[in-house]
């Protein structure tokens, strides 16, 4: 089938713009909601107070009622005494009486004050004696006393209009007696995955099926924008079943949002479905990730068509349908904070094509830093582990490392107490879960061996996870300089994991600069077997690309040959390097604490590493 190409891309700015003058942005109607379900919508209008709060006179403590005038001279030496001829009054009782002067009356801590009485003095200053009260200090009219309609009168505004209602204004709400409310209706988003790879989280996955995830990560997200999301699970790269749904969807929802299916390969319909189906307005931006994004109009409820891969949908997600759901629902736009960085790298970028580029922030000796994660479209956990992006533009085809950027926080951002650089490692996941427990704030960044002790030097990170293998067969310490500690960590078995035992066959290679890739060059001398080229980051990544087939042997961690054959080549030192002018920081020190834990060391040995 011969692929249709995308004819009519457009700028970012362009494709917000046809969106806007396409369908309303404006609040939706109002709708009454019981106050239980009020919280994280907006006030549709001003919400007024239909009681006075307090509703009477209300002593604010323990003590009694009085006439203040009556207390006034009293001392600890000469006392004013008071007689009481009434009942004490508990909350919750109208008390029918009248205090008159030299009289008091015992009151409980929210009661009625009873009338004629305009003070209240504390159980503290009193004494009872022979059945009369001696006041040792005296009080102003009005102490300890909160006056009717004080703290709210009737018909006060309680809450203005574009508010949204946290428990702070439903708690003021519940006190004014108001059991309902007025809020802007929420736009239903229908939620449509789309593609015959797909199956829910849970149930059984076939090679060359993936689960999920944007249903549920969109559904959450349109919630968080104040949306309600109507969940219609999976359909099949089928136009019927496509077109069918998109009625259905069409016929109850204020928007209709596809996952999937929106380029012009063989397999992806669910454009061609839409656009009989609307008047389709954009297809295609000139955004990465995100390119495939198509929107179209039916009736004036917008469609959106976004991109498959995870990042590139939540990313489009939060850049297009989230402002859209947010103003309808009454909560206007959202200006994201910003922070200003130093990118950590070169990056390159197409040119034509306004690049997001997602990051870690470090805070380094000079200021943040940013790292990008470089995982692509198709990860499922960059967009979760970022901290923010920055805009790479159309015209740019290169930014340097070293230059100066603007950060979008995609979160609130405190920077991490302890910054792990260099090669990673489940046994290092382990040691930082105890870090964390402690109370300390924790960053990985997995940059290689060679590139973790690079970000020491420039004051990036606090440790370096190292296993670097000199050509005398030793372990890390050779590569530290003068400015670095060396901490032992553990030593990790690797050999070679194989589908049926053996060597033969096509490997998938580990990436330069990482401490196995040494190992595996040794072992092969100058023989390069086919896959040589293929390089994978991480252990994990080898033992599953030989357990999928896509590779019959490599070089990993016998921790992570999940029951594939496994020959031993040698144990491999996996050790820690800290920066010397940051080995007093009390996060540096609990992780090395830590690290030499007997209880920690002895779950670093279930996991099938030996500690020294």
């Amino acid at each position: 089938m011969k692929q249709e190409q995308f004819l009519n891309v457009v700028s970012r700015d362009e494709a917000e713009t046809r969106l806007r003058a396409a369908v309303d942005f404006s609040p939706l109607e109002a709708e009454v909601c019981p106050l239980g379900e009020a919280r994280g919508r907006v006030s549709a209008g001003e919400i007024t107070s239909p009681a006075d709060v307090p509703g009477f006179a209300r002593s604010n403590m323990d003590g009694f009622a009085v006439i203040a005038k009556s207390t006034f001279g009293a001392s600890e030496e000469t006392p004013r005494r008071l007689s009481l001829p009434h009942a004490p009054i508990a909350p919750g009782v109208d008390p029918s009486l009248e205090i008159k002067p030299g009289e008091a009356v015992a009151i409980a801590t929210g009661a009625v004050v009873p009338r004629g009485a305009n003070a209240v003095v504390m159980i503290e200053h009193t004494d009872v004696l022979a059945g009369a009260l001696a006041v040792t200090r005296p009080v102003a009219p009005g102490a300890n006393i909160s006056q009717a309609a004080s703290d709210l009168a009737r018909g006060e505004t309680v809450v203005p209009a574009g508010v949204l209602l946290t428990s702070r204004e439903t708690g003021l709400m519940a006190a004014c007696g108001i059991d309902s409310v007025s809020v802007v209706r929420r736009p239903r988003v229908a939620l449509i995955s789309t593609g015959d790879e797909l199956v829910a989280p849970g149930a059984p996955r076939p090679v060359g099926f993936v689960f999920d995830s944007n249903q549920r990560a969109l559904a959450d997200a349109i919630a968080e924008a104040g949306g309600e999301a109507i969940e219609h699970g999976i359909v099949r790269d089928d136009e019927a079943a496509l077109r069918q749904r998109l009625d259905a969807a069409l016929s109850t929802c204020d928007l209709v949002l596809f996952s999937g299916g929106t380029s012009k390969g063989a397999g992806d319909v669910c454009h061609a479905v839409v656009r009989e189906a609307a008047r389709m307005f954009v297809h295609g931006v000139a955004l990465k990730p995100g390119k495939p994004l198509a929107f179209a109009e039916s009736g004036g409820k917008p469609i959106v068509l976004l991109p498959g891969f995870p990042t590139s949908a939540i990313f489009t997600f939060h850049e297009f349908v989230a402002p859209w759901i947010r103003e309808r629902a009454g909560r206007g736009s959202l200006a994201r904070p910003t922070r200003p960085a130093t990118l950590s790298r070169d990056v390159g970028s197409q040119r034509g094509r306004r690049e997001y580029d997602l990051v870690h922030l470090i805070e380094s000796d000079t200021g943040l830093v940013a790292h990008p994660l470089g995982k692509g479209s198709g990860s499922v956990s960059t967009f979760s582990r970022a901290d923010g992006f920055y805009a790479i533009p159309a015209s740019t085809e290169l930014v340097r490392g070293g230059t100066p950027i603007e950060v979008t926080l995609l979160a609130d951002f405190e920077p991490a107490d302890l910054v792990v650089m260099g090669s990673h490692c489940i046994g290092l996941d382990r040691v930082l879960t105890y870090v964390r427990r402690a109370g300390f704030r924790t960053k990985v960044v997995a940059v290689g061996s060679s590139g973790g002790l690079a970000a020491l030097r420039r004051g990036e990170c606090d440790v370096a996870g190292i296993h670097l293998r000199a050509p005398d067969g030793s372990y890390n310490t050779s590569f530290l300089d003068d400015d670095m500690e060396f901490v032992a960590g553990y030593a990790r078995k690797q050999g070679v994991v194989s589908r049926d035992g053996t060597r033969a066959g096509r490997m998938v290679n580990r990436n330069r600069g990482s401490g196995t890739r040494v190992l595996i060059d040794e072992l092969l001398g100058d023989e390069r077997p086919a896959g040589y080229e293929t390089e994978v980051r991480s252990h994990q990544a080898v033992a599953a690309a030989v357990a999928s087939g896509r590779a019959d042997w490599g070089v990993c961690l016998e921790a992570v040959a999940s029951g594939l054959p496994f020959e031993f080549l040698a144990d491999e030192h996996f050790d820690f390097a800290l920066a010397r002018r940051r080995r007093s920081r009390p996060a540096v020190a609990a992780f090395v604490e830590m690290l030499n834990r007997a209880d920690v060391r002895e779950e670093l040995r279930a996991l099938g590493f030996s500690t020294r």
